[in-house]
């Protein structure tokens, strides 16, 4: 056995032992499509609280259920049997319809330290004149729709604390419309829930769980028959939705390029061996590439793994130079080996492009970055080192040469359109500079996977439900829980009065479900010794018609209260309020942040003036979170124009190093150049906004582009190789434009930015380095394409 053997033979035996190790990481690696992935790592303080809310706030939580399409008493009904099935479950925090049933540990809770959560516990309350004014209102009330719920608790709580809680905890006057009880929209045609999941909003598995388990419970309360349907919108709903989607767009995507690809090598090569050959490098990359990003990050987002559709694209080019360039009678190892140098280049520049991603603070677009860079290095080492070992003695194709002629002729006649060039790149930067900063999105909402029907359907159920929207959040902290708590009381006074001013149609708070100790310690003392509290309710009840002994339940809790225990967060173990303080109050650095999140903030600029104005909210900061990840966007979108130009000047400095010539050099950028401000005016003119997206697909133009001028620049030594490297060139260039034109396609905004960007700037690139080269012959070995 010869030592090339043996080589060849270690080689494929590390080929496949890789192959294993990376399947078995990429089987144990999971999916991810949180959007947060796509947001800074280290933020400011601010939007560090943006990004936890986006994360696990209790908004990321929230399920928007609406039951339509049949009679409006029917829907209540399979309202309240869902609501029912619902409750309990593990997967689910909380279920709120509008039932007033103050069931379960909830209810409990409420219930049995009314005097401590009610902030509505003064001492005036329970003198002879407090009682009897609550009493008097307990009459009126007994006479309404409330009184029935109203004459079970009054023996115990003739003050109606519980009434005000729920009140306050529950929904307000702004709330959803109701119908019997149960949670309705405005015009009448929906049921509506709100389901609150005990999962973090980014946990995409625990959340596609719960919306099974909402769909199988609704489908047994509908009935077979039945026409209701049901409908879910929110940030879990969506996040599942999105993983579903760049599932399913990657495969099409993958499918789709390498049928379409795999046509094309088929045509070229009349040979199926040959045709798997050129694909081997590009899938061994991808699988590389994943299981990198599983290793490295924990998780591959979805986003990553629809991008990997691109590696066939470009990884495929290496057997593409390598079968195309091997002339009758010439080995493949030798024309490897004069092409190696050039592929080396090729490649160095792709890393480089990619490389500036992977200092991103943004672990998306480094995910992006690692996958793209171990792809193509491993392409180019099963290009090496195993694909010489499996290829045909004697393998060469005649078919490209077929078509060599006409392309060289092309070449050689493009540079009489410098002119029509130069005025096209003239034309595109005067479009771009009338456009302004107006060609960049500025909104985080760019980023976002959602359909905009899906995001109406969101808006008009968070209308009608009156849930947090996520629009503005009122923020203070203290040093412990307690300064906290009590910091976000001091705020109450004023949040009320600007609910009365409508200012704000209403506001939570983790004090309403957790009152600081000190002021449970004011309520328990506002509540009198138990013959002083007799005295005063036997006066409050003179000429009333309650019989005297009626109200003993009361004078017991009221004493019970008055000497409890004060409650602290493990009080609320066991219930669904546990959740919702935990995702108000948390954790921030060395002290606690309260979080107020704010509903229908009508007037944000007013808000934040009577704010300002304010003692109480001194400390207090109003983030108003559209503005707030619209900054956080901003930052993203100044970081990645930063790693661009830095990558693109790696390339430069690559092609410098490989040039060796000033003039040379220029000549290689000056197509780049050409190529990303056409594309740029292209893509505005056909209406689409930039993204942060379409800037790597711009940044990739230039990695792939450069490996163009490169083909353009060098003489080579006869007309037959020339001719071959111009048609190797072509088809790689095709199956580059395929490889990321169908994701051009795709509905995900990133895979669609960058796909269409990268198709139409690789196509630009290869036309204008021929446009603009010198009228000297090219070496092959410079086509390589990283």
């Amino acid at each position: 056995m010869t030592a090339a053997v043996r080589r060849a033979g270690w080689g494929i035996a590390l080929w496949l032992a890789g192959l294993i190790a990376c399947g078995l990481l990429v089987a144990r690696t999971p999916i991810t499509a949180d959007l947060s992935a796509f947001l800074p790592r280290s933020p400011s303080a601010t939007q560090q609280l943006l990004v936890d809310q986006l994360r696990d706030g209790v908004v990321s939580r929230l399920i928007l259920v609406a039951i339509e399409g049949d009679a409006l008493d029917r829907l209540t009904g399979i309202s309240r049997s869902l609501a029912a099935r619902l409750r309990g479950n593990p997967l689910v925090a909380a279920v709120e319809n509008g039932e007033r049933t103050g069931r379960g540990p909830d209810g409990a809770y409420l219930w049995t330290n009314r005097y401590l959560l009610s902030p509505a516990v003064t001492a005036e309350r329970f003198t002879a004149d407090g009682l009897r004014r609550a009493l008097e209102n307990d009459l009126r009330l007994l006479q309404s729709p409330a009184g029935m719920a109203l004459k079970q608790a009054l023996p115990a709580d003739p003050t109606a604390e519980i009434l005000s809680l729920t009140d306050r905890m529950l929904g307000d006057s702004s709330g959803p419309a109701s119908r019997d009880g149960v949670w309705v929209s405005a015009d009448g045609a929906r049921a509506l829930l709100l389901v609150q999941t005990a999962a973090a909003g980014f946990d995409l598995d625990a959340q596609q769980k719960t919306l099974d388990l909402i769909r199988g419970a609704f489908a047994e309360v509908k009935g077979a028959s039945g026409p209701a349907a049901l409908v879910m919108t929110g940030p879990g709903v969506f996040s599942v939705q999105t993983r579903d989607r760049i599932e399913a767009d990657a495969t099409r995507s993958s499918i789709i390029a390498t049928v379409l690809v795999a046509g094309v090598l088929l045509l070229v090569y009349r040979s199926l061996r040959v045709l798997a050959l050129s694909l081997l490098p590009a899938a061994t990359g991808t699988l590389a590439g994943i299981a990198a990003v599983g290793l490295g990050f924990g998780t591959v987002h979805g986003i990553t793994l629809g991008f990997g559709v691109t590696l066939l694209g470009e990884s495929v080019d290496y057997a593409i130079y390598l079968f195309t360039q091997t002339q009758p009678g010439s080995p493949a190892r030798h024309t490897l080996r004069r092409i190696w140098p050039t592929l080396l280049l090729g490649v160095a520049t792709s890393v480089a492009g990619f490389g500036s991603m992977m200092f991103s603070s943004f672990s998306g677009l480094a995910q992006l970055g690692l996958f793209s860079i171990t792809g193509l290095v491993v392409a180019l080492a099963v290009t090496r080192w195993v694909l010489l070992s499996l290829l045909p003695d004697g393998y060469s194709t005649e078919r490209p040469a077929r078509l060599a002629p006409l392309l060289t002729a092309l070449t050689r006649s493009a540079p009489a359109l410098r002119l029509p060039l130069a005025i096209a790149t003239l034309l595109s930067l005067a479009w771009l500079v009338h456009q302004g900063p107006a060609v960049w999105s500025a909104e985080l909402s760019s980023l976002s996977p959602v359909a905009e029907a899906d995001q109406r359907l969101d808006e008009a159920l968070r209308r009608d439900l009156g849930a947090p929207d996520a629009g503005h959040l009122l923020v203070i902290g203290g040093a412990t829980v307690e300064e906290a708590l009590a910091a976000a009381e001091r705020l109450v006074p004023t949040l009320d009065a600007l609910a009365r001013e409508r200012l704000i149609a209403g506001y939570d708070s983790p004090a309403l479900t957790l009152p600081s100790q000190a002021a449970q310690r004011m309520r328990q003392a506002a509540l009198p010794p138990p013959d002083q509290l007799r005295e005063a309710l036997d006066r409050a009840l003179q000429g009333l018609p309650f019989r005297p002994d009626v109200f003993a339940p009361f004078l017991t809790d009221a004493e019970t209260a008055r000497t409890q225990p004060l409650l602290t967060p493990v009080s609320l173990d066991g219930t669904s309020l546990k959740l919702k303080f935990d995702s108000l109050l948390v954790r921030h650095g060395t002290g606690w942040t309260a979080m107020l999140p704010l509903r229908g903030v009508a007037d944000p600029r007013a808000l934040g003036t009577r704010l300002a104005g304010e003692p109480a909210a001194r400390d207090a900061i109003l983030l108003n979170l559209k503005e707030e990840s619209d900054s956080l966007y901003r930052t993203y979108r100044q970081e990645a124009l930063t790693l661009a130009v830095l990558g693109a000047l790696a390339i430069t400095l690559l092609l410098a190093v490989a040039l060796r010539s000033w003039r040379s050099l220029a000549v290689a950028v000056m197509p780049l150049a050409a190529a990303v401000v056409v594309t740029m005016a292209l893509l505005t003119a056909l209406g689409q906004t930039l993204s942060i997206f379409h800037l790597v697909g711009l940044l990739l133009v230039v990695g792939v582009g450069s490996n163009y001028s490169l083909l353009f620049q060098r003489p080579e030594p006869s007309l037959p190789l020339r001719e071959r490297t111009v048609a190797s060139v072509a088809i790689a260039n095709l199956c580059t434009v395929i490889g990321f034109g169908t994701l051009a396609f795709s509905g995900i905004p990133v895979l669609h930015g960058i796909g269409m960007t990268v198709a139409v700037g690789a196509f630009l690139s290869l036309a204008f380095a021929a446009v603009l080269s010198r009228r000297t012959p090219v070496e092959p070995e410079a086509s390589a394409h990283g």
